[in-house]
């Protein structure tokens, strides 16, 4: 069975087990609701979490259970003879999976049976014409091996499928059996409930905080496999990032953690004092009618893609910012600082524009939460609102102003696109903003795109730019909450 209608059944069991719990239980009760323990309706939910609760669970588990299995398994049948120098063994398996999936093709299109599937050969040019009518090539390059292991692949999953199906199904009943069967007047359907309800809410945080550990983990492996291919000493101090492929590259990060905290400097530049000025006149001085229009269009700032972001950078402000100080005479400052409309100013110009709202927002709440009654006093003693905002206001919400702009700079840290098509591609050192530099996210994305075999320094690297790039924003996160926690007032 198909694992979408799998689920559909399980949740189709679960409904009828609420309605069979239900009425069981004022069956019990000689229909009047007021002999229960718990109200009817825990019952029904009793019997319908336990009937779906566990058996969605193994199926979850399942599926992620069963790829990883039948590749160990299958992965075994490929000798190592057949597996070239250029390559690792996960990419013959991609050509095994390659194959099972066009074998599948082929039996759900009707070109070939099930029999005749489990018995090809690489030699069968009749096989191979069949195949081809329906799009699934199998080429010289397909060795007997590789077929055969694809065809224990599919056998394997298909088995698997089966069993899956079995055991997700016949657990499902016993559950739904086993909590109908415990349904009376006096069972504490409520308390079980409950019960139940907490420990998936405790299983929700749980995942999310084991998800944070595995993508942390899965870095830090591959990172050292990069530390074991080439020098730490090279990668942290270091100063040319210059990867080659041909095994003598050089992996600073140091040029590429220039230009990150110099474009997200120049961003935070450009939205710190505007964003700022702006929470300040919504929260303080705007009337109700021009701040409940201005918030939320100020805010549609943040709803905007970045790839748009990045465009605007490419095609408006680059060739702008050339019109002034580039093109020698043509300019409008008559030099030619800056020869192509990609910079560090023409990335932190848009990354800023897209800050705005960070800062703005989170400004904004941070001033409204200052209680009233400090303003007033402020004002009865004399002073003016500008002085009030200046002196009383402002000192009041400063932890959470300072948290707000870190977080707003963690945030510049990790962007990609923008930085993509407005910064350039370029790994230095320099001071001049006007020229293109690049960014540890734009590396990442270069050396993960194309065929890539994660065995060389090469493809590894990025890994490592990774978890650094990941330690530092983490770092920010921390020390904003600590700034925040540490001297935010607790106000009455």
């Amino acid at each position: 069975m198909p694992t979408f209608w799998l689920v559909v059944a399980l949740f189709a069991l679960s409904a009828a087990g609420f309605f069979l719990g239900r009425q069981r239980a004022l069956q019990a009760a000689g229909g009047d609701a007021r002999q229960l323990h718990s109200l009817p309706s825990y019952y029904g939910l009793n019997v319908a979490l336990t009937s779906l609760v566990p058996a969605l669970g193994v199926l979850v588990i399942w599926l992620f259970a069963q790829p990883m299995i039948i590749e160990s398994t299958v992965s075994g049948m490929i000798p190592d003879d057949l597996i070239p120098e250029a390559t690792t063994r996960g990419l013959v398996m991609s050509d095994v999976r390659r194959v099972a999936e066009g074998l599948d093709t082929a039996i759900a299109q009707g070109a070939m049976t099930r029999d005749e599937v489990n018995t090809i050969s690489t030699d069968d040019t009749d096989v191979r014409a069949r195949l081809g009518e329906v799009g699934v090539a199998l080429g010289s390059e397909v060795r007997s091996e590789v077929l055969s292991a694809a065809q224990r692949y599919r056998r394997m999953s298909q088995t698997g499928a089966v069993w899956m199906s079995i055991v997700v199904a016949v657990l499902a009943i016993a559950g739904l059996a086993l909590a109908y069967l415990k349904t009376d007047k006096d069972f504490r359907a409520r308390n079980t409930v409950e019960r139940g309800i907490l420990l998936l809410l405790l299983l929700a945080a749980s995942i999310a905080i084991l998800t944070t550990v595995g993508i942390v983990l899965s870095m830090l492996f591959e990172t050292m496999n990069f530390f074991s291919l080439h020098s730490w000493k090279d990668f942290f101090f270091g100063s040319t990032w210059a990867p080659n492929f041909r095994g003598d590259s050089e992996l600073s990060i140091l040029p590429l953690l220039w230009g990150t905290l110099y474009i997200s400097v120049v961003a935070l530049l450009v939205a710190v004092p505007i964003g700022l000025f702006a929470a300040i006149y919504l929260s303080e001085y705007a009337s109700y009618t021009v701040r409940s229009f201005a918030k939320p269009l100020l805010e549609i700032l943040a709803g905007i893609p970045t790839i748009v972001y990045g465009l605007f950078a490419l095609l408006t402000v680059g060739p702008a910012l050339v019109k002034v100080f580039g093109r020698g005479e043509d300019g409008l400052l008559g030099v030619e600082w800056m020869s192509g409309a990609t910079s560090v100013l023409t990335a932190g110009l848009v990354m800023g524009v897209m800050l705005i709202p960070f800062v703005s927002s989170l400004s904004d709440d941070i001033i409204n939460a200052v209680p009233q009654t400090m303003r007033d006093g402020s004002l009865g003693l004399g002073a003016t609102k500008s002085e009030t905002v200046r002196q009383v206001v402002l000192p009041a919400a400063l932890p959470g102003i300072v948290g707000a702009i870190l977080l707003a700079a963690s945030r510049a840290i990790g962007e990609t696109m923008i930085v993509v098509m407005g910064a350039g591609a370029i790994a230095k050192f320099s001071g001049n903003p006007l020229e293109a530099m690049t960014t540890i996210t734009t590396r990442i994305v270069s050396q993960l795109t194309g065929d890539t075999d994660f065995a060389s320094p090469e493809t590894l690297v990025a890994f490592a730019l990774g978890l650094t790039l990941f330690v530092l924003t983490l770092g920010l996160n921390i020390f904003a909450l600590y700034i925040v926690r540490k001297y935010r007032e607790q106000y009455e």
